[in-house]
């Protein structure tokens, strides 16, 4: 009898303990701070992205691509439903500047997934370094944003979209050695993105023999491109790349069309003009364009037999941008990470998640298995696993066709 309660006693104790240790509260080490998830409250993670304006398709997409990420997640992150807002960016410095703001204010957000474009990333950034917060972007592909000791490089910051010093080069190889000419000209509108990815084209080319014509500029809402089209003609270019976005490159590429000495002059823009929004802007002088872009041909079957029927079904198109794999995949880096570093109950109870501990994870990413390749971050925040190719838009169809490699 002696011994039973004395065994009893000992599991009363030992229950006692176990108790006492589920329900202790866990305090926030992380030197940077910790987001608290209470019980029955979501996990924040936001976006920035473009949403409105020509370049809306750019954004649209990725958000699409996020949310069905989430929608193969169940909707839910360590038991606790997940809350997915955010701010447009505008794809310009000022859209970035008022998103940065509001979302730099709210202490709930996790992480944040954007933006759409390096201008609004570049003055955002310092806000969300500031505030801890860990910051993965589909999207942006300026040289600067992941260059180390460059002062746009920000801790926090990391992208799965490719560098521009990528695409710059493959666009330079496409047009001298599989096109075969030696004389181009460049036009950027002002933004990180162009500029630098026109220079790079420039670098490239030189360095492959070939001559650049001009390098002119011209504004994101400028609608008379006769001034710099005039200019660029006088020095006979075989080729113009314009690396902007779809109003501009749409003028460029209609205004070009009826410029004397640049009517069947070929042309090229980027990514930012990988839209339904350009064929239909450009009508038939759409024919023949080149855009260069990720190689949608590389994604793999999960790409194809997964993603793409998941989108259409929820969506009711196929995509309407490029960025949405990288979306998809930037998400699942975060969910990752999230589930690693989280401290607490991890089935629904309240969580901590270590500020610096969620980026000291994303940084470590190695190796994971996306839907754009393997991805492996650098400790400047570069993740992506670039392929590069090069379309050719037909009038009235969408995509445009691949045709490099």
């Amino acid at each position: 009898m002696r011994k039973r309660t004395i065994f009893v006693v000992l599991l009363v104790i030992l229950a006692s303990m176990l108790l006492s240790a589920c329900t202790q509260k866990v305090e926030c080490t992380d030197s940077i701070g910790c987001v608290t998830v209470a019980e029955g409250e979501p996990i924040h993670i936001a976006y920035a992205m473009v949403i409105s304006g020509p370049d809306a398709t750019l954004g649209t997409d990725s958000r699409n691509g996020v949310e069905i990420a989430i929608d193969d997640k169940g909707g839910k992150l360590l038991g606790h439903d997940i809350k997915f807002d955010g701010e447009d960016d505008q794809c310009s410095a000022e859209g970035g500047q008022a998103a940065g703001t509001k979302l730099a204010a709210d202490p709930t957000i996790v992480a944040i997934i954007g933006t759409s474009c390096s201008s609004a990333a570049r003055v955002a950034m310092p806000l969300w370094s500031t505030a801890g917060f860990t910051v993965i972007s589909a999207s942006n592909t300026a040289v600067d944003l992941t260059l180390a000791g460059n002062e746009n490089q920000h801790p926090g910051y990391l992208r799965t979209a490719h560098s521009d010093k990528v695409q710059g080069a493959a666009a330079a190889r496409f047009v001298y050695e599989e096109l075969g000419l030696t004389k181009a000209a460049t036009i950027h509108d002002g933004s990180i993105y162009a500029e630098q990815l026109q220079q790079v084209f420039a670098d490239t080319f030189k360095e492959l023999g070939g001559t650049i014509t001009a390098q002119e500029s011209v504004s994101p809402d400028q609608t008379d491109m006769s001034g710099v089209l005039t200019s660029i003609a006088s020095g006979a270019p075989e080729f113009i790349y314009h690396p902007i976005f779809i109003a501009a490159g749409t003028q460029l590429i209609l205004q070009a069309r009826q410029t004397p000495g640049l009517e069947n002059v070929i042309q090229m823009g980027a990514d930012g003009m990988f839209s339904p929004d350009v064929m239909n802007g450009a009508g038939e002088a759409v024919e023949g364009v080149y855009v260069s872009s990720p190689d949608f041909t590389a994604f793999g079957t999960d790409y194809n037999e997964k993603f793409l029927p998941a989108y259409e079904a929820k969506f009711g198109s196929v995509p309407v941008s490029i960025f949405h794999a990288h979306a998809y995949d930037a998400f699942n880096m975060l969910y990752a990470c999230i589930e690693e570093v989280a401290q607490g109950d991890k089935d629904g109870g309240e969580v901590l998640i270590g500020r610096q501990a969620l980026r000291d994870c994303m940084y470590a990413t190695k190796d994971f298995k996306g839907l754009t390749g393997n991805l492996t971050c650098t400790p400047t925040g570069d993740c992506a696993d670039p392929k590069i190719a090069v379309y050719m838009y037909h009038t009235g169809q969408y995509p445009p066709e691949k045709v490099w490699p």
